[in-house]
């Protein structure tokens, strides 16, 4: 069974990491530059945002309870289990807070696209946080990915 535990962590790092990195820095720039419909390149790339919270939800939880399962309270005292929690508050703040006051501010803004619209400000401003928050979760990303390799964390 420690074994499945194991080979699980080392699945959800490559999946959570990889996910963010190949949506946010290879799909969605890939969509935006060959889909002339900027509205329908903006709904696919959140709905792909999306699935990624999802999966980042999943992957951090897991990683949270195998390293406390691993190492107990000493899991506290350790850089990489702080950084998968800072990981996971970044998405939870992402998907259960920028992204439904984006969702909120294109509703309101119908029939208009909300970049052309009086909320394009308000729209922008929470667009560039989400953009921030969610460059800080790559790179604590690649942290956590340097560590666990470098120090054979997931063991």
């Amino acid at each position: 069974m420690k074994n499945l535990s194991h080979h699980l962590a080392s699945l959800s790092v490559t999946a959570w990491v990889g996910s963010l990195w190949a949506i946010g820095y290879l799909a969605v720039p890939v969509l935006f530059y060959a889909q002339p419909d900027r509205q329908l390149a903006g709904f696919l790339a959140g709905q792909m945002f999306v699935k990624a919270g999802y999966l980042g939800m999943i992957c951090g939880t897991y990683l949270l309870a195998y390293y406390l399962a691993q190492s107990g309270r000493a899991a506290l005292r350790q850089g990489v289990f702080w950084a998968i929690a800072s990981m996971l508050m970044i998405t939870l703040i992402i998907q259960l807070g920028i992204q439904p006051a984006m969702n909120n501010l294109k509703v309101q803004a119908l029939p208009l696209d909300v970049m052309n619209s009086a909320l394009a400000g308000r729209f922008k401003r929470l667009h560039g946080i989400s953009s921030i928050a969610y460059l800080l979760e790559s790179m604590l990303g690649i942290y956590l990915l340097i560590k666990i390799n470098y120090f054979n964390i997931i063991k």
